[in-house]
């Protein structure tokens, strides 16, 4: 249980510090697709902003449990394992779930596209920690 915590707030922390390194890239790369955060649809004050610094803790818990169930699946060196568990995680969960989300709400596609892009980013940083930390 205590190796779980460890990486889990090993792999978290690392997200987090790479969701703020993301919102200044895409501000600078991608100012359009910033200017879309400025959409009501989008809650950027309020109660639930500490919501979303959590967000990093939550995934990295959730694949910790996953990596735990399903690690000996993986085969090859750690970069490799970690590669196939975010490719596992963004076809089974981070697809389906963009693919509702631009069906359903008023979001772009680049701003989808980019969600998708992100999670799977986050998805194999997090494989390869745990691929490294718990082989």
């Amino acid at each position: 249980m205590k190796t779980f915590l460890i990486k889990g707030f090993v792999a978290g922390g690392v997200l987090l510090i790479f969701s703020y390194l993301a919102l200044y890239l895409i501000v600078t790369f991608a100012p359009q697709v910033a200017e879309e955060y400025y959409n009501p649809i989008f809650d950027m004050g309020g109660d639930k902003t500490i919501l979303y610094f959590l967000h990093p803790f939550i995934l990295s818990f959730a694949l910790a449990w996953f990596w735990r169930r399903f690690k000996s699946l993986f085969h090859g060196s750690f970069w490799v394992r970690g590669i196939e568990m975010g490719l596992v995680y963004a076809v089974v969960a981070v697809l389906p779930s963009m693919w509702i989300t631009f069906s359903a709400l008023a979001v772009s596609l680049p701003i989808v596209l980019s969600w998708v892009a992100y999670g799977l980013f986050q998805a194999v940083v997090v494989g390869i920690i745990y691929a490294k930390i718990s082989p």
